[in-house]
């Protein structure tokens, strides 16, 4: 299979300072990448399993050490619905 990308100056740049650094070709790289990547997210089954799950966790997790703590009557029915007798 052939692909043809449009990357962004930078990226490109990116990419072939690595691929400089390897001393591999550009193209031999990037398919690298690719492959490497493929290997490590196995297409999805549309089940999601238990560590998948975990994991999807976690992502979501990341950073909120850093959000505001708020008092429990935050979330109360009427906060939520504002609603007016």
């Amino acid at each position: 299979m052939t692909l043809q990308l449009e990357l962004k100056p930078d990226v490109e740049a990116n990419l072939k300072a690595q691929a400089a650094s390897q001393g591999v070709a550009l193209e031999h790289f990037a398919l690298k990448v690719l492959e490497d990547q493929a290997a490590r997210r196995p297409a999805k089954s549309g089940k999601l399993t238990v560590e998948g799950f975990n994991e999807m966790l976690r992502e979501l997790a990341e950073g909120s050490e850093t959000l505001p703590k708020l008092p429990t009557s935050a979330f109360s029915r009427e906060s939520i619905y504002d609603e007016h007798p």
